[in-house]
């Protein structure tokens, strides 16, 4: 019998969810045998922005371990949970995760998960309960009439995630609970901050010319915030495959809107995106090419300025809107705000447009 990729992968997944329960019992037992231990509070957290979130709201708690699971560049559509990463979660007292279908392949494991008792938070739960998500998407045969998955682009929406992972954290952790309050508060004024720079930035651009075009359909929380259109070759899944048709329909809309620049996302080859541009100039007209990746479904590198959420929002302004400059676009970047605790370093504000 010869196995598909996909029948291979469930095959896999089936045998890691075997052993959720046999790794709860050896945790339960390596606890009571070591009560050192349970001074300490793990977090587990999958992708680069929850990771993010669960850090700066534990900042100053000295016995919380946060353990991320995804790193910079990871596209959590496509990422499939190891055995480690299952050990991890068993060993955890929270998992963080970020929820509307991003993270496919951990679907069954959550689920598996929380029938053991595992504090699970969702980082969207609160953007979905108020109503702010972006739905009515089918992604396959089994999953219809979904949630656009990537609602942290709106700063306003993260804020709302934000506060209710403290909460959770408040629940689950009550003698620490002034801090991550705290925590939330502080960082709640910077997400506030983070908008209003943003939006004021990327409306310098005249409306008429605010066209996003990229891989994968990542950005519309981002446009809708910041009153841009987005257009791109694949759905909200980077499982989706591009095909000519689509292709050739992103260009015409090109061509048609005289869009002069496109962008590639840095969880994702670019293949796609060189494709459109050679189709566009095999009609005689010229794109450009961003003068950096965006960051879509994952953040950059611990400690850089990217890898970190208002870093990773922030660059991707500068990044779309150096390459409207450098396209011919008139335009000034608003001044970086002095109430932001991270500062854009200087090679960001400093753009070759000839490189």
């Amino acid at each position: 019998m010869t196995l598909t990729k996909e029948g291979t992968a469930s095959m896999r997944l089936h045998r890691l969810l075997l052993l959720i329960p046999f790794l709860f019992c050896m945790t339960g037992l390596s606890l009571a045998q070591d009560e050192t231990q349970s001074d300490s509070l793990y977090i587990v957290a999958t992708t680069t922005q929850a990771s993010d979130a669960a850090r700066l709201l534990t900042q100053g708690a000295d016995h919380v371990v946060v353990t991320p699971l995804m790193g910079a560049g990871v596209d959590p559509h496509l990422y499939q949970p190891t055995e480690s990463d299952i050990a991890a979660m068993g060993h955890a007292d929270m998992v963080v995760y970020s929820g509307l279908h991003l993270e496919g392949q951990f679907d069954t494991v959550f689920e598996a998960l929380g029938e053991q008792g595992l504090v699970i938070v969702a980082v969207s739960q609160p953007v979905k309960n108020m109503g702010y998500v972006i739905g009515g998407f089918d992604l396959s045969e089994e999953l219809q009439n979904v949630d656009d998955p990537h609602f942290w682009f709106d700063p306003r929406n993260w804020e709302l995630s934000v506060t209710h992972l403290a909460e959770r954290l408040t629940d689950l952790d009550p003698d620490h609970a002034d801090l991550y309050q705290a925590n939330a508060a502080a960082y709640a004024q910077q997400l506030e901050a983070i908008f209003e720079w943003a939006n004021e930035a990327m409306r310098t651009v005249p409306e008429g010319q605010r066209y996003l075009v990229t891989s994968h359909d990542a950005f519309q929380y981002f446009g809708g915030a910041f009153g841009w259109e987005m257009v791109s070759v694949q759905g909200l899944s980077t499982q989706d495959e591009a095909g000519v048709g689509d292709i050739q329909e992103v260009v015409n809309f090109i061509i048609d809107n005289d869009i002069p620049v496109v962008f590639v996302e840095s969880s994702l080859p670019p293949d796609t995106v060189e494709a459109v541009i050679a189709a566009v100039e095999d009609e005689g007209a010229t794109l450009r090419i961003g003068v950096r990746e965006l960051y879509s479904d994952a953040m950059g590198e611990p400690g850089k300025f990217g890898g970190t959420y208002i870093g990773m929002i922030a660059e991707n302004v500068y990044t779309i809107l150096q390459s409207y400059q450098c396209a011919g676009v008139d335009l000034t970047i608003p001044s970086w705000p002095d109430d932001i605790d991270i500062t854009p370093p200087q090679d960001l504000l400093n753009v070759n447009c000839d490189a």
